[in-house]
């Protein structure tokens, strides 16, 4: 489990007993961010023919468009650029997590491995769907978790089991990204370490452990790729059809 722990790399301020530093975590965010921002800028452009670069950014901006009308209306749109940098910072930070520099020594670091990242980004998405539910419908907001036609002696039992539901939402949008991620990452370190032991242990064990431990390593890497794309996806739809119940109450 090396892979996941969080060194730090520059500093160690050590205030009331806890401790502050540039971590490789820190390193690989900003990373992500930069990766972001490079993807955008190159987009913005906004010439008469697109180029490649441009029709990328404007295919991802049209998917979070149509995946935020779908789910919540024309109001949604003005949730966009929330889903579209929430997505696209889950990709390249999954993507970035996978790229093979440990041939060159060095050792790529997945954030959203870490529970601490993906329930800050869950935390934030929750706390848009209280704001604008509380916002827009007030009280009324908590006629959410009585489902309609309800029958009036089942609405205590249905209202208690609605809210832990809502209340759980943070937990299982985080968990699941965390979960999907960490596990691919370990399979992935298995299949290595039957590698390098099956050529370690000689060319006999290299024919039976090592090259059906490689094969399976090019088939879980090609999986993680989708992986990544598909974590990213559910993190963004499952955040929209929150937001969806705080602006529609459905």
């Amino acid at each position: 489990m090396h892979q996941f722990q969080i060194e730090p790399l520059y500093g160690a301020w050590d205030p009331a007993g806890g401790s502050i530093a540039f971590t490789n975590s820190t390193l690989w965010m900003l990373l992500a961010l930069a990766a972001v921002w490079i993807f955008m800028l190159g987009g913005m452009r906004r010439e008469l023919v697109p180029g490649r670069w441009q029709m990328a950014v404007e295919s991802v901006t049209g998917f979070i468009d149509d995946l935020l009308v779908r789910n919540v209306g024309p109001a949604g749109r003005k949730y966009v650029p929330y889903i579209f940098t929430i997505f696209i910072f889950i990709l390249f930070a999954n993507l970035l997590g996978l790229m093979p520099i440990g041939v060159l020594g060095l050792h790529p670091f997945t954030v959203t491995s870490h529970i601490l990242v993906t329930g800050v980004m869950a935390v934030m998405s929750f706390l848009i769907v209280l704001v604008v539910g509380f916002w827009k419908h007030k009280l009324k907001f908590f006629t959410l978790f009585v489902p309609h036609g309800t029958p009036l002696p089942m609405v205590p039992l249905l209202f208690c089991i609605e809210l832990v539901s809502f209340m759980v939402r943070p937990f299982s949008l985080a968990l699941r990204l965390f979960i999907a991620m960490t596990a691919g990452h370990v399979l992935l370190k298995v299949f290595a370490s039957f590698f390098i032991q099956g050529i370690n242990a000689g060319p006999e064990y290299g024919l039976m452990v090592s090259l059906p431990s490689f094969a399976l390593m090019l088939f879980v890497s090609a999986l993680e790729i989708l992986i990544c794309g598909i974590q990213a996806y559910v993190f963004a739809l499952l955040s929209a059809l929150y937001i969806n119940d705080a602006e529609n109450l459905h």
